[in-house]
């Protein structure tokens, strides 16, 4: 009778593995674990088992499945990274050392107003590489600082943390300064 029930929930998971690749292949942008569950009417735990079952099945393969913080996707393996970008070379996007200084100004210090960019960096933020940031929904604004000229408060959002895959911003490294005065 157990053996009878494993199999019934190995099939199941399989049947749902199945599914779900196909739901990620169609979607255009990651899809929320509780989406999955709702289109495929299974509670957490058959979903947990079944997206162990398609991360099995896809590591025989070119695709991985990754979990970012707006959801999960079909991406391709790290391994192949070099023979994409070389088949595909308009994909690889140079992001300036000015916007990746702006970025990580606001993704480790958030909230933070165009001046407070300005005093860490040394040098005034051109609006190019704002608008730039907000083109891509990297950043938003969040509010205004309670001061003189009421500034913009600027934040990461999900699409920021989706583009650079992570899940969190708790999965940023750590920044130098703060490696050294660790124990």
């Amino acid at each position: 009778m157990a053996l009878h029930t494993f199999n019934q929930q190995h099939q199941s998971a399989q049947s749902h593995s199945k599914a779900i690749e196909a739901i990620l292949h169609a979607s255009e942008t990651p899809m929320p674990a509780k989406q999955l569950r709702q289109h495929l009417n299974i509670s957490q735990n058959q979903l947990d088992m079944a997206l162990m079952v398609l991360q099995e099945r896809l590591s025989l393969g070119a695709l991985t499945l990754a979990h970012t913080a707006t959801g999960y996707r079909l991406q391709i393996a790290n391994e192949f990274s070099p023979i994409i970008q070389k088949v595909f070379p308009q994909r690889q996007e140079n992001l300036s050392q000015a916007l990746l200084e702006t970025l990580s100004v606001i993704a480790y210090r958030q909230p933070v107003t165009r001046g407070d960019i300005e005093m860490v960096r040394g040098v005034t933020v051109s609006s190019h590489i704002l608008r730039q940031l907000f083109d891509k929904r990297w950043i938003i604004e969040k509010g205004h600082r309670e001061s003189i000229g009421r500034p913009a408060l600027l934040h990461t959002t999900d699409e920021f943390l989706v583009a650079f895959g992570l899940d969190s911003l708790a999965q940023l490294p750590p920044l130098p300064d703060m490696q050294a005065s660790q124990p």
